[in-house]
């Protein structure tokens, strides 16, 4: 499961749970089960099921921010 730790993800407008209206978000921790995310403007911590946010990143409502253009940003 450690496939996702530290991934940055954009959100995109149909990112429901972007309570925060943040643009990005960053998985601190992931288990068999769950997801726990940070949110770029927030100071919260979000925890998601784990089908729940493969469920978002399959819609396309997050958007994996690969290596190259975090180094470019």
């Amino acid at each position: 499961m450690n496939l996702y730790n530290n991934m940055e993800f954009e959100m995109t407008s149909s990112f429901i749970p972007n309570i925060s209206k943040s643009d990005k978000l960053k998985i601190l921790e992931i288990t068999s089960d769950k997801v726990v995310i940070k949110m770029e403007n927030s100071i919260c911590r979000g925890v998601f099921p784990l089908d729940s946010f493969q469920y978002w990143i399959k819609k396309g409502a997050l958007i994996q921010i690969d290596d190259h253009e975090q180094k470019t940003s």
